[in-house]
C-alpha cells in the first residue's frame, strides 16, 4: 500500500510540473467542458429558479393557502360551514369564458374572454395593479350608475376601446374603469382561450350568465390559521364530502400545469445539453490525444528511466483531472452566473415567478455530467498511451491511432458511459424519455463513427480511381481524407452530432408548426358555441339556419364530470396507463343520446334501447378505456353537480377528437340526467367569409352564448409551440458551437501535419493555389458528408418523435435540410482554411530539416 502511496505522489509530482507549462493544448478541451457544462447547469437552473418561485410564491398564485373548487355550481351550506369553520376567512371567485361587446357607431366588436367574479376578499395574498391607478373596489363601482370592470391590455386594443368606455358582458352594460396590468394568480388557471375580465360578484348577478347548467367553475380560497396542517385538512374534507366532487389545491403546488410543463421542457432541454457535452467530449479525447502525441518523447525518457505504464496512465489521468475540474468550475460560473446576472432583468415579463439563484442540484448534477463525460472520453487515449511500449513512442505514432486499450480499459469507459446515462435518466425526471435521447445519442455516435471510418476509407479508394486522374487538387484531397492519422473520423463526428441535433429539432419544429394545418379534416368548424340554455337551443338554431354561408351544424346537450372511481376503485389508487393520466385531472365533457349520433362507430358492445329506462349505462372511448383499463361491464363513477353516477359500460366507440367535431369520452343514457340543469353545445361549419356576420348576429341574438373561434384558438396553441420549438433551438446552436470548437481545435492539432505536407508538396512542384485547393477540397468534403449524415440521422429521429410521440404524419422539410448541408460544408472549410496560411508560409527546407 505504502508503495502504491509512494509512486501516485511521484505522479502526482510529475503531473504538477507538466502543468506549469500552461494550458496549451488543452484550450479546446476546456472550451468543449465548459460549454456542455454551462449549457447543463444554466437550463437546470433556470428550471430550479421557476420552481422555487411556484413555491415560494405559491400562496400568492393560488390566491390563499387552500382552493376548494366545483364546477357547474356553488357551495352548499354544509361544504360553507366546513370551509367557515376552518379558515380565518374565505374568499369566492368565479371563472367562465364569455364574450364581451364593445358597441361603436359604426358597427360591434366582439372578442372571447376569461371573466373572474370576484368578491370583496379578493385577492386574499398578493395585490391587483391597475392602470390608472386605483382600488379595485373603486374599478368595479363604476360611473352613471352603470358597474366598473377591468381588462389585460390586448382585449382592450383587441376591441379598439379606452378606459371610459362602456361595453357589454352578456344582458348587462358596464364601464371599463381600468386596464389590469398584474394578476397575482393568473399562473393558477392554467390555460385559457380568451384574455382576462375581471368583475365583482355582485356586478355579475345582472349579466345573466351565471344560471343552471352554465358552464363555470367556482373557487373557495381559504386563509388558514398559522400552522394548520394541509394534508390533514385535504383528509378531512374528502372524508366528509366523499362523494361531492370537491378538488382541492393547496400552495404547495399552487400551479401543477406549469409545474408540470416547466419540469418537461426543462428535461429536454438538460439532455440536448447533455449531446453538447457529448460533443464536447470528442472535443476533449482529441485534445488528449494531441497531447499525448505531443508528448510522445517526455513519456518515452519516463519509461526508459523505469518509470512503468500505470505511472504514465496515473500522471496523465492526474493531469486531465485537473483540468477537468478547472474547465467544470468555468463551465458552471457561466451556466450559474448567467441566470443569476440576467434573470432579473427579465423576471418581471415572465408569466410566472422565479428566484434567480445558484441552486445547489443543478450545479451538482452539472458538475456529474461534466466529470463522467471528461472522464469517458479521456480514458481511451490514456490508456492506449499506457499501453504502448517505450521503444514505439520513440518513432512517429502515426499507426498509434488504430491501436486499442487493453480490455480492462475498455470495460471501464463503457462502465462510466452507462454511469452518465443512468445519472441522465435518474435525474431528468423523465425516464423513459431520457432512456430514448441517451440511447439515440449513443447510436449517432457509433453510426458517425462508422461513416467517418467508411468515409475515409472511400476517399482512399477514390483517390486511386480514374474519377481523380487528372485532378491533382481532388487526389490530394481525397489521399489525405484517406490516409492514417488523418482527422477525418473526428470532424464528421464532432461536426455530424451537432447538426443531428439542429437537424432534428428542425424537422420537429416543422411538423410541430404544420401538424396542425394537416389534422384539422378537410372540413373543420368554424365556432363552437357553448352554453346554449335549453330554451335557447331551437331558436338559436331557426337564427343559424338564415344565416348565409352555414354548411352544417352540430348539436349535443352537455355536463362536466369528475371520474371519481374506475370499476370501484377511487380514481386516485387506480393502475392505469401514464398515457391516460390526464383524463382524471380536473373535469370531462359528458353528454346523452338515445340513439348513437350520426358517424358512430362500436367497437365493442351494444347502443341502449332507444326508450331504455333501467341502471345508468354508458359508451366510452375505445381508445382511452384501454389506457384506463376499462372494460365492457366495467363500471365509472362520475360526479356531476356534486352527484355521484355510477354506471356499467355498454359499449366502446372509436372517438377522434382530431375531427373537430364534437365528441365526449363519455355518453350516457338519457334517464340518467333526466331533469339535471345542462346546456347545449354547437359546432357550425362555414365558409370563412361568413364568420363575422355569423359572430355578429349570433352575439347580438344571444348574449349569453360564448362563441369559441377555432382559428384563434389554433393560433394561441401554434403561439405556445413555437415558444417552446425557440427554446429547443438555442439549446442545440450550444451542441453546435460546441462542435465548431471542436473542429476548430481538430484543425489547429493538424496544423503540424499539414504543414509537412505542404512542404513535401511544394518540394514536388505543387503551387500554393493547388495546395489551398486540396484543403479546401478536403474540408468541404468533410463538412458536407458530416451535413448529409446529420440530415439523415435527424430525419430519422424527428420522423419518430412525430410519428409515436405525437402521432402524427411525418413530413421532410428539405429547406433546413439543405440549409444544414451547406452550413456543415462551410463551417468546415472555414475551420480548415484558417489554419492553412501558416502551412503555406513556412519554406519547405525549413520544415524537412525538422525532421531530421
Amino acid at each position: 500500500m505504502s508503495a502504491a502511496l509512494g509512486r501516485l505522489a511521484i505522479a502526482a509530482r510529475f503531473a504538477r510540473r507538466e502543468l506549469r507549462g500552461g494550458l496549451k493544448g488543452f484550450r479546446v478541451f476546456l472550451a468543449c467542458l465548459a460549454l456542455g457544462v454551462a449549457a447543463v447547469a444554466a437550463v437546470g437552473s433556470v428550471r430550479a429558479a421557476i420552481s422555487e418561485g411556484l413555491r415560494a410564491e405559491g400562496r400568492a398564485i393560488l390566491g390563499g393557502d387552500a382552493q376548494l373548487t366545483m364546477t357547474y355550481r356553488t357551495a352548499t351550506e354544509a361544504e360553507a360551514a366546513w370551509m367557515a369553520a376552518r379558515a380565518e376567512a374565505v374568499s369566492e371567485v368565479v371563472d367562465f369564458r364569455s364574450m364581451v361587446v364593445a358597441d361603436t357607431d359604426d358597427a360591434s366588436e366582439r372578442a372571447l374572454t376569461q371573466v373572474k367574479g370576484v368578491d370583496g376578499l379578493y385577492p386574499l395574498d398578493g395585490s391587483v395593479a391597475l392602470e390608472p391607478e386605483m382600488p379595485l373596489a373603486e374599478a368595479f363601482a363604476g360611473r352613471d350608475g352603470l358597474p366598473g370592470l377591468i381588462m389585460e391590455p390586448v382585449l382592450i386594443d383587441r376591441l379598439g376601446i379606452a378606459v371610459g368606455d362602456v361595453v357589454r358582458l352578456g344582458a348587462a352594460r358596464f364601464v371599463l374603469s381600468a386596464s389590469l396590468t398584474r394578476e397575482p394568480d393568473r399562473a393558477s388557471g392554467g390555460f385559457g382561450l380568451g384574455p382576462r375580465t375581471m368583475v365583482s360578484r355582485a356586478g355579475l348577478e345582472g349579466t345573466g350568465l351565471i344560471v343552471p347548467g352554465t358552464l363555470y367553475e367556482t373557487h373557495y380560497r381559504l386563509a388558514l390559521p398559522e400552522g394548520a396542517d394541509l394534508e390533514v385538512l385535504k383528509a378531512d374534507l374528502e372524508a366528509t364530502f366523499p362523494d361531492a366532487g370537491v378538488r382541492w389545491r393547496d400552495s404547495r403546488q399552487a400551479a401543477p400545469g406549469i409545474q408540470r410543463f416547466v419540469d418537461r421542457i426543462g428535461a429536454f432541454l438538460v439532455l440536448v445539453g447533455l449531446a453538447a457535452l457529448a460533443v464536447g467530449g470528442i472535443g476533449v479525447s482529441a485534445a488528449v490525444r494531441a497531447y499525448l502525441d505531443e508528448k510522445t518523447a517526455t513519456i518515452a525518457t519516463l519509461k526508459t528511466i523505469g518509470a512503468t505504464g500505470g505511472d504514465i496512465f496515473a500522471t496523465y489521468l492526474l493531469q486531465i483531472g485537473a483540468l477537468t475540474a478547472l474547465g467544470v468550475a468555468l463551465g458552471l460560473a457561466l451556466g450559474t452566473g448567467l441566470p443569476v446576472v440576467v434573470g432579473p432583468l427579465f423576471a418581471d415579463r415572465l408569466p410566472v415567478p422565479a428566484l434567480f439563484d445558484v441552486y445547489a442540484v443543478p450545479v451538482a448534477e452539472a458538475a456529474l455530467y461534466g466529470a463522467l463525460t471528461a472522464l469517458a472520453f479521456a480514458l481511451w487515449p490514456l490508456a492506449r498511451a499506457r499501453d504502448v511500449r517505450a521503444a514505439g513512442l520513440f518513432r512517429e505514432a502515426a499507426g498509434r491511432t488504430r491501436e486499442l486499450p487493453g480490455v480492462p480499459y475498455v470495460i471501464a469507459v463503457a462502465a462510466v458511459a452507462l454511469a452518465l446515462t443512468g445519472a441522465a435518466v435518474a435525474f431528468s425526471g423523465e425516464p423513459f424519455f431520457a432512456s430514448w435521447f441517451a440511447g439515440g445519442v449513443a447510436i449517432a455516435l457509433v453510426l458517425l463513427a462508422l461513416i467517418g471510418v467508411g468515409l475515409r476509407r472511400l476517399s482512399a479508394s477514390a483517390a486511386r480511381s480514374p474519377l481523380a486522374r487528372g485532378r491533382p487538387p481532388l487526389r490530394l484531397a481525397l489521399a489525405s481524407l484517406g490516409g492514417p492519422g488523418g482527422d477525418t473520423v473526428g470532424a464528421v463526428l464532432s461536426l455530424g452530432l451537432g447538426l443531428t441535433v439542429l437537424a432534428a429539432i428542425g424537422q420537429i419544429d416543422h411538423n410541430l408548426r404544420t401538424v396542425i394545418d394537416r389534422e384539422l379534416p378537410e372540413q373543420s368548424p368554424a365556432f363552437f358555441f357553448i352554453d346554449i340554455q335549453n330554451t335557447q337551443r331551437d331558436p338559436l338554431l331557426a337564427a343559424l339556419d338564415t344565416q348565409p354561408g352555414i354548411e352544417q351544424i352540430e348539436t349535443a346537450p352537455m355536463l362536466r364530470g369528475v371520474l371519481t372511481r374506475l370499476d370501484g376503485v377511487p380514481a386516485a389508487e387506480a393502475e392505469i396507463d401514464p398515457e391516460g393520466r390526464w383524463i382524471l385531472r380536473g373535469d370531462r365533457g359528458v353528454t346523452y343520446a338515445a340513439t348513437p349520433p350520426p358517424g358512430t362507430v362500436l367497437t365493442e358492445g351494444e347502443w341502449w334501447p332507444e326508450d331504455y329506462s333501467g341502471p345508468p349505462l354508458v359508451s366510452f372511448s375505445a381508445e382511452h378505456a384501454v389506457e384506463l383499463g376499462l372494460e365492457i361491464g366495467d363500471t365509472i363513477t362520475v360526479n356531476v353537480l356534486g352527484r355521484e353516477i355510477t354506471a356499467e359500460i355498454a359499449s366502446l366507440r372509436v372517438v377522434e377528437f382530431r375531427d373537430m367535431g364534437i365528441n365526449f369520452l363519455m355518453t350516457f343514457d338519457p334517464g340518467t340526467f333526466a331533469g339535471a340543469p345542462h346546456t347545449h353545445i354547437a359546432t357550425v361549419y362555414a365558409e370563412t367569409d361568413a364568420e363575422g356576420a355569423i359572430l355578429r348576429e349570433i352575439g347580438a341574438a344571444f348574449p349569453n352564448v360564448t362563441a369559441i373561434r377555432v382559428r384563434d384558438a389554433i393560433e394561441r396553441v401554434s403561439f405556445g409551440l413555437g415558444q417552446i420549438a425557440s427554446a429547443a433551438r438555442w439549446a442545440a446552436a450550444v451542441t453546435l458551437v460546441t462542435g465548431l470548437v471542436v473542429l476548430i481545435g481538430a484543425a489547429a492539432a493538424g496544423e503540424r501535419r499539414r504543414t509537412y505536407e505542404a512542404a513535401v508538396l511544394k518540394v514536388l512542384g505543387a503551387t500554393r493555389a493547388r495546395i489551398l485547393s486540396s484543403l479546401a477540397i478536403r474540408s468541404g468534403l468533410t463538412g458536407g458528408a458530416a451535413g448529409v449524415v446529420a440530415v439523415m440521422l435527424g430525419f430519422t429521429a424527428a420522423w419518430g418523435v412525430v410519428t409515436y410521440v405525437f402521432e402524427a404524419e411525418y413530413s421532410f422539410e428539405p429547406v433546413s435540410a439543405l440549409v444544414l448541408v451547406v452550413g456543415g460544408a462551410l463551417a468546415s472549410l472555414t475551420a480548415g482554411l484558417a489554419f492553412a496560411g501558416r502551412a503555406l508560409a513556412v519554406r519547405p527546407a525549413r520544415v524537412l530539416r525538422a525532421q531530421d
